[in-house]
């Protein structure tokens, strides 16, 4: 895979940030309909120049040589309505882009644009497995990690294709089309600190959305999907995979007389805790039969997120993987944000063996946890590393799983090992242990090995 993380490269002139926008807004394509709960728009994006020849399917020489130059898509800069995080997508989500992708924002408060920024290449190294029935939808699209860039109104792109691939010299894939997703703020009642309620929490991840307590956050109660279900969803979610009921008792603490080594639960702001949109998500849910190991990624979004801010990069996420990419549901099973607070991923329970789409060819019998954030230039916090550790410890203890061992996974197919084969994995493995990528990023990766330990010893194994 090429990843380029999402870091400002600072090539943009310093007098064009101020600059007043000029341009009229183009209409907006394929557009999902604005509700409280966000909204996500998506552009078509055209070829640059001198790239006009290459849209009526010529390729265009580079001055001097025979050599096709590489195509080049992308918008010019342009107002829209507020967003704060984007993406790119492609109709084939086999296809690979090679290439470059950069955009850059105005921020929606001081008109001010930012640096131009790369967006991190995924090449369909998240998602569903190959034979998977979610991939198989045929709504399953390509597309480059999110960027969390803030509430922002304007935005330019511009996609180059890498010379001398396999690809038809230097071409993109097909349909490509950048994603600008507004978080939105769910409908609820205004925190006043009186009847379980209060107000909005700090920059240190203390409080879920807006007038929802933490406690409220976390109760049992909202570890199932808070919209209306019909009676089959209510039965596949109680349906239960024997290990974690047998674990997990109904109010939510570990049963005695059980796995001896069961960290204890931490602390889990919940679908409804965080403002998922149940209506976005495909109904049911789907189980693998137990959990041997757990996926540590990045979600490659950047770092410019206040930890007060996670829910919503958590439903722009959530509607970048359903409406932008296609897949059924938010495709980690856990998310951590940078100050330590655990969220409920996929929907489905959180003690039972929910299918994710996190580690494409391995997502049978695991779990994914996606810290929040950038971690190839960027250490991670100790909070959130110690969390990870506390999750762990939590989730595999519940399948009786050491994260100090190893296991054996078979591949469903990938670019790292082909399907059929068995794999002799980590109990706590990273990303790029499955699939050749750099997720989830060099210098978290580095931090699993003492993750291991911690999660053990939290378990209270010798």
């Amino acid at each position: 895979m090429r990843g380029f993380l999402a870091s400002s490269i600072g090539v943009a002139a310093a007098t064009a940030l101020a600059v007043p926008l000029v341009f009229a807004v183009p209409a907006l394509a394929e557009s999902a309909p604005e509700t409280p709960a966000g909204s996500t728009r998506s552009l078509p994006l055209v070829p640059l120049e001198p790239q006009a020849q290459a849209a009526r399917g010529s390729a265009v020489p580079v001055p001097g040589t025979s050599r096709p130059e590489p195509e080049t898509r992308g918008l010019t800069a342009r107002e829209v309505e507020k967003f704060s995080l984007v993406g790119v997508v492609w109709d084939d989500a086999g296809a690979e882009l090679a290439g470059r992708v950069q955009v850059r924002t105005r921020d929606a408060r001081t008109a001010l644009w930012s640096d131009w920024q790369d967006v991190e290449i995924h090449n369909a190294d998240h998602g569903a497995d190959p034979d998977a029935a979610e991939r198989g939808s045929g709504r399953v699209r390509g597309a480059t990690a999110p960027l969390w860039v803030g509430e922002s109104d304007g935005v330019e792109v511009r996609v180059t294709a890498e010379p001398g691939t396999d690809r038809p010299a230097g071409r993109l894939p097909s349909g490509l089309r950048i994603e600008l997703v507004d978080p939105g703020a769910p409908t609820a009642v205004p925190g006043d600190g009186k009847n379980g309620t209060q107000p909005d929490g700090d920059d240190k991840g203390e409080n879920a959305v807006p007038g929802l307590s933490m406690a409220a956050a976390e109760a049992s109660s909202a570890n199932v999907p808070m919209a209306p279900m019909g009676a089959d969803e209510i039965k596949a979610l109680n349906k239960a995979d024997s290990t974690a009921d047998a674990a997990y008792a109904d109010d939510g603490n570990p049963a005695a007389a059980t796995t001896p080594y069961i960290g204890p639960r931490p602390r889990i702001v919940t679908r409804k805790g965080w403002g998922a949109d149940e209506s976005l998500r495909e109904p049911g849910f789907v189980y693998t039969q137990t959990v041997k190991a757990a996926f540590v990624h990045h979600s490659a979004s950047g770092n410019n997120y206040a930890c007060k801010d996670a829910p919503a990069v958590l439903r722009s996420l959530y509607r970048y993987h359903v409406v932008s990419s296609g897949w059924r549901d938010f495709g980690y099973n856990f998310a951590v944000d940078k100050c330590g607070t655990v969220y409920e991923g996929r929907a489905g329970g959180v003690a039972k063996p929910v299918l994710g789409a996190h580690t494409m060819g391995f997502n049978t019998d695991s779990m994914g946890v996606v810290v929040l954030g950038s971690y190839g230039r960027t250490a991670p916090p100790a909070a959130a590393l110690d969390s990870v550790a506390r999750l762990t410890a939590w989730k595999l203890g519940l399948f009786n799983r050491d994260p100090r061992a190893k296991t054996k996974l078979t591949s469903a197919g990938g670019n790292r090992y082909p399907k059929g084969r068995s794999v002799s994995m980590n109990v706590i493995s990273g990303h790029r242990d499955g699939f050749a990528t750099e997720c989830p990023g060099k210098l978290l990766y580095a931090k699993l090995p003492p993750t291991r330990t911690a999660s053990a010893k939290l378990q209270g194994r010798p």
